[in-house]
């Protein structure tokens, strides 16, 4: 009984040292952050062979400070779910936290965000709910394959499917020349990824000003930001990379940067720093 309790009580010092070690050191990681990543309005920006925005700009600019180092490497989106679902990413960014993530890794917030619906300026009446856009049968919807925002969103995007009324696509600015052609009359995203799409390429850039953005009552306010993974990383390793994106979310750096890419419009109702 005695050896018990000692044990117990080791163990419970253990754990508490460990969980004080962010407070007094920086992290480290044994090896190379392993970060597949799809183009994502300014969030993401792939060109050719070079990947930069405000999360690879984000990364890069802790790697020295933090001791992890990040590798990036450019794939369809599509592709984003099942490399880390299998193990083989060990970071998913940006993402938003949802409960089939949530069986694979452990999510850090790092920006308050919301998918909107977006259109085009119009005299159509306005639409706040999913049932209204629902009912609304003659609006044709362009998504982003991959994309998740939560149960809500997934049970709408089966019944537009159900309606005949959804197309897919690979990314933002497939969705934007599509809106620009006509083809289709709206979309649900974050606006931070179709407007930084738009602003990238010229022949979409003339929509930014014309477009209309509506909260649906389904799609709150939600976080949105990095998942670590369970299955590719040592436990050392998921605690460094927890500690270096949660001190650079308290730091606000991650809003300064969405500040920095996107004009104020873009950003008001849809994008906003972590609460204190």
């Amino acid at each position: 009984m005695f050896w018990s309790i000692r044990s117990t009580c080791q163990q419970g010092l253990t754990l508490g040292l460990v969980a004080l070690m962010p407070l007094f050191s920086y992290a480290a990681c044994s090896r190379a952050i392993l970060v597949p990543v799809a183009s994502t309005g300014q969030s993401v920006i792939i060109e050719g062979d070079t990947i930069k925005g405000i999360y690879p700009d984000l990364l890069r600019s802790v790697s020295d400070k933090e001791g992890c180092t990040f590798n990036f490497t450019a794939v369809p989106r599509a592709r984003l779910e099942v490399l880390f679902e299998t193990g083989r990413a060990d970071v998913l960014i940006p993402a938003s936290k949802t409960p089939k993530r949530d069986a694979h890794g452990v999510f850090v917030p790092l920006i308050q965000n919301r998918a909107m619906l977006i259109s085009l300026q119009s005299n159509r009446a306005p639409i706040g709910s999913a049932q209204e856009l629902l009912e609304q049968s003659n609006l044709r919807v362009a998504l982003v394959r991959g994309f998740d925002y939560g149960p809500a969103y997934q049970e709408l995007v089966a019944a537009l499917e159900r309606q005949g009324r959804l197309i897919l696509q690979v990314d933002g600015l497939s969705v934007a020349r599509l809106l620009k052609a006509g083809t289709v009359d709206a979309t649900i995203m974050a606006p931070s990824i179709v407007a930084g799409a738009m602003q990238d390429d010229e022949r979409v850039r003339d929509l930014i000003t014309s477009l209309r953005f509506e909260s649906l009552r389904e799609l709150p306010w939600g976080t949105s930001g990095a998942y670590i993974s369970n299955r590719s990383l040592s436990a050392e390793d998921k605690a460094a990379l927890q500690v270096t994106l949660e001190r650079a979310a308290r730091s606000g750096v991650v809003w300064k940067g969405f500040q920095q890419y996107y004009p104020p419009a873009v950003l008001q109702g849809s994008i906003r720093p972590l609460s204190p």
